[in-house]
């Protein structure tokens, strides 16, 4: 049913192996049509890693069902520790593949490239230049749903994992809120290994177009500036250059505001730190999205990855200490104020031209809207490039946050990010800013595993007391602004949205009406701006004015037997 695809041939083809290699990697064994299961994977590389000394393969962690997440270490000096590598002052290139586990071109491209930089020695240079973390399935339960009917919109392998994991989270969604053990594991390993850039490949939906390889990241706008105008002024041009060289047409990140009508524009969208890209630059650590087109041949797009991961190594083995002195520069930026949401910059967006794909869009008799059907013809247009850039929400940046002791599981949290934080031996007492949010509601739907939740917080000024064992989060630290992001509840990736405080929006102490009768009657007599509002309320509310419980507890909330801290984001600010 998908869309015919255009014969290519590209010079990437001479990097598979000859057939009687005895190196091949189980995608070149089967005619570049099919990806390995996840003990295959791992077989082959734990027999490469008993080949070669550069080679060493380590476990991040468990999955929700047992399976080891695995990363190999490629280094020429095999130099196998943290420590060691950053002491061999090479860049260190991260890459992980099968975040969606039907998304899985990083796998076999990795294996191949592992390969030729070590036992076959065809990419031996690339380890004289740089360093290699590998993880070859980072959705390793994903992973083994193993089907032909995972991925309707791909054009191979002929089977794939599925998107989601075993207790079916999008661990491309959890990065914030680090629910999955996978999650968990890869967070810690950015912690420990430090890389100077993390890539994180995936394969598109969506549209039709001539690019193969596409990739991106947050722009130069949003929190890490002088990292993001390095890759695209000096990685990209280097990138570009080798995958044309190799027959592959490469491009930006695409996503179509309207699949149908191009015109409306490409966006640039400012990805949410709940995402890989968004994560890595709130946290200032350089971070490249690769999307592969799915339409594209399963052999393309593969290969296409290779083009790109050699690239990557040889370009930052001989600039690194420019990419480096960049995020050191975004890690030093101590903003007053701090955006949490972003939009669309003002005035009419640049265009650039766009390498499409011919489309005709017919009436649908099945949907009753419109049917797209692309051509197959190649067609360049000029088009928006609508970049998410203007500040849409802006929060104060504090001296620090505290949390209370209780709060165990967010403190855990912030910890597993690696957020620098002070436990107090004694009890202190403290003038801060706390958020109320009165019209706390939970959205109608769950996501991702959670009960989100929505509304306005509004800041009250509190003398607060808090116990041995609290936390205070400085946010004069290199991930201080990630710690906005969390505490702040006006993030939209923030605990308080997630549902980690739902407790606190739960009223638990209540009122009889015999005792609330004479109480109001009593309030209304004293205090006539009291009674002004209550008579507004009746007036503009029937469902309130016609609720006995509801009129009365709307005294209640305004007596000092009410609970001063219904719904109170238990996150003070300093």
């Amino acid at each position: 049913m998908l869309p015919a695809a255009r014969a290519w041939t590209g010079a990437s083809r001479t990097l598979v192996a000859p057939a009687d290699d005895a190196w091949l990697t189980p995608f070149e064994a089967s005619g570049l049509t099919r990806t390995p299961r996840y003990d295959e994977t791992m077989a082959w590389l734990a027999r490469l890693d008993k080949a070669s000394q550069q080679v060493e393969m380590v476990s991040l962690g468990k999955s929700g069902e047992g399976r080891d997440v695995w990363m190999v270490i490629a280094s020429q000096e095999g130099a196998l520790t943290p420590d060691r590598l950053r002491a061999s002052g090479k860049p260190v290139v991260l890459v992980q593949a099968g975040i969606h586990s039907g998304e899985i071109d990083g796998k076999d491209a990795g294996m191949m490239l592992l390969r030729d930089m070590t036992v076959r020695a065809t990419k031996k240079d690339l380890l004289e230049k740089a360093s290699f973390l590998f993880i070859p399935i980072f959705n390793v339960d994903g992973h083994e749903r193993f089907s032909r009917f995972a991925r309707i919109n791909q054009r191979g392998p002929l089977e794939q994992g599925w998107r989601t994991t075993s207790s079916n989270l999008n661990l491309n969604r959890d990065y914030t809120k680090l629910d999955a053990p996978e999650t968990q594991a890869l967070v810690r390993a950015l912690n420990l290994w430090q890389p100077d850039l993390y890539i994180d490949v995936h394969v598109t939906d969506g549209i039709d177009y001539q690019y193969d390889v596409t990739w991106g990241g947050n722009s130069a706008g949003n929190y890490s500036p002088a990292t993001q105008r390095w890759l695209e002024s000096v990685l990209r041009p280097a990138l570009e250059r080798d995958l044309r060289a190799m027959g592959h047409v490469p491009g930006p990140l695409l996503f179509a505001s309207n699949n149908t009508d191009l015109s409306e524009g490409i966006i640039n969208w400012a990805s949410s730190p709940r995402f890989s890209n968004g994560y890595g630059d709130v946290r200032h650590l350089p971070t490249i999205l690769v999307e592969n087109h799915s339409l594209k041949p399963y052999d393309q797009r593969v290969l296409g990855t290779y083009v790109f991961l050699e690239s990557v190594l040889r370009t930052l083995g001989a600039r690194v200490k420019e990419l480096r002195r960049a995020a050191e520069q975004d890690r030093s930026l101590r903003p007053a104020e701090f955006p949490v949401e972003w939009k669309a910059a003002d005035g009419p967006p640049p265009t650039f031209e766009f390498l499409g794909i011919g489309s005709r869009a017919d009436s649908s008799a099945v949907s009753g809207g419109k049917r797209v059907t692309w051509t197959g013809t190649p067609i360049t247009q000029s088009v928006p490039y609508v970049q998410f850039t203007k500040p849409v929400r802006m929060v104060r940046v504090p001296k620090a946050y505290w949390i209370a002791p209780q709060w165990t599981d967010v403190i855990a949290r912030l910890q597993l990010h690696g957020i620098q934080m002070e436990r107090i031996a004694k009890e202190r007492e403290l003038d801060v800013e706390m958020f109320r949010v009165p019209d706390a509601a939970l959205e109608p739907e769950p996501f991702e595993g959670r009960a989100r939740v929505t509304g306005t917080p509004v800041v009250e000024r509190r003398h607060e007391r808090f116990p041995a064992g609290s936390v205070r989060i400085p946010i004069d630290q290199p991930l201080g602004e990630l710690a906005v992001v969390l505490l702040d509840p006006a993030s939209d990736d923030s605990f308080f949205r997630w549902g980690f405080f739902l407790s606190a929006l739960q009223p638990t102490e209540y009122v009889e009406a015999y005792v609330m009768e004479p109480i109001a009657q009593r309030m209304l007599a004293a205090d006539p701006a009291l009674r002004a509002e209550f008579a507004q309320r009746l007036k503009d509310d029937p469902k309130f004015a016609a609720d006995p419980q509801a009129r009365l507890l709307w005294f209640y909330r305004r007596t000092p037997f009410s609970d001063d801290r219904w719904k109170l984001v238990p996150v003070a600010r300093e």
